[in-house]
């Protein structure tokens, strides 16, 4: 398939143009992210496919993604600035990091996939759901291994009930036919991306759905139900249908990234429930009066969707506490060199 694509073919929308002017498009064209490197990146643009260099200064206030805009400078291959995104997924780095690590932008759906088997996991799944309900991208939840289950129904069941506004779709990842039931989301121009964990079929759906085998797979031990690593990298495809296909590592430690999540989407019926609490500021654990865990005693709520709820609570506010520690520390060392470069001007003055 060709590598020089219009702006339309790419995903670009008219809300990109407005954050451009005419002396923007004189020193600079716009080009979409399509895989992220140490050494730069490779973009997509009228032009064809390149690779640019992104200055300190704008790697640092942005964290450039796979689905960005940027604007490539005329007569250099440097990013200029980044476009203003409408969408972000990103998630808090794993381990002790306090970074803020961008995924994917600009997406108009998110696959959050899992399967027919052991791996399937609501608390998992809600995680996903929460992460991309908050970066207002439409979700739809994929259910593989649908041909090797008993009866994939049950899973599907399980899935609908936690948010049952969400489409959810099972399907054999290895049929072209199954795979077919993806196609209202892949429209010309329109950008998707692939989550969930190892050994789940990634890889392999998106193969089928970019159409030609561009990505490693490898088998899935069947003793835990759990796949080796195959995707190492963040990149994006063309589809065969004119969309665009982000496939991402599996991530086996997903911290929601958010500030403020928008939990309520996700936990409907928490969110009821808390409604009816005496206090408003009740934390649903013993509190007087707490209709959340009074629900979970009737049987009304699952403890088990009340104890995720209140663990992504945690998760967020730990997140917000890391952003603002590093913003007060990034606040500290400018102030210090600041006064540095004073007292070096002073004695040189002397």
């Amino acid at each position: 398939m060709s590598s020089t694509f219009s702006l339309h073919q790419l995903g670009w929308r008219p809300e990109y143009a407005q954050h451009l002017t005419l002396d923007d498009f004189e020193v600079g064209y716009p080009a979409r992210v399509a895989a992220v490197h140490r050494d730069g990146l490779v973009v997509f643009s009228s032009r064809g496919q390149g690779t640019v260099v992104v200055p300190r200064h704008v790697e640092a206030d942005a964290g450039i993604a796979v689905g960005d805009w940027v604007l490539v400078e005329h007569e250099a291959d440097r990013v200029i600035r980044l476009l203003e995104r409408q969408s972000l997924v990103a998630r808090m780095a794993a381990g002790e990091d306090h970074r803020r690590q961008s995924i994917a932008a600009n997406l108009d759906a998110l696959f959050i996939v899992s399967s027919c088997n052991d791996d399937f996991n609501p608390s998992r799944l809600e995680r996903y759901l929460a992460l991309a309900l908050d970066a207002s991208i439409t979700p739809v939840v994929v259910l593989t291994k649908a041909d090797l289950c008993d009866d994939a129904g049950d899973y599907v069941a399980m899935a609908e009930r936690l948010a049952p506004s969400i489409a959810v779709v099972a399907l054999n990842a290895t049929h072209s036919a199954s795979v077919g039931q993806l196609l209202p989301w892949l429209a010309p121009g329109k950008t998707v991306a692939f989550v969930g964990s190892s050994g789940v079929g990634k890889s392999t759906l998106a193969n089928a759905v970019i159409g030609d085998a561009v990505q490693l797979t490898q088998g899935i031990r069947e003793d835990d139900a759990r796949g080796r690593h195959t995707t190492t990298s963040r990149d994006m495809f063309p589809t065969m249908t004119g969309a665009w296909v982000i496939d991402t590592p599996g991530m086996r430690e997903l911290r929601l990234g958010a500030i403020v999540p928008d939990l309520g989407a996700v936990f409907d019926d928490v969110a009821a429930f808390a409604a009816q609490c005496r206090f408003r500021d009740c934390r649903h654990e013993d509190d007087a009066g707490c209709a959340v865990r009074q629900a979970v005693m009737e049987g009304t709520l699952e403890a088990r969707r009340l104890d995720n709820y209140r663990k992504l609570q945690r998760e967020a506010a730990h997140a917000q506490r890391s952003i603002r520690e590093e913003r007060e520390h990034g606040r500290q060392f400018g102030a210090l060199v600041r006064q540095a470069v004073r007292s070096k001007r002073e004695r040189l003055e002397q």
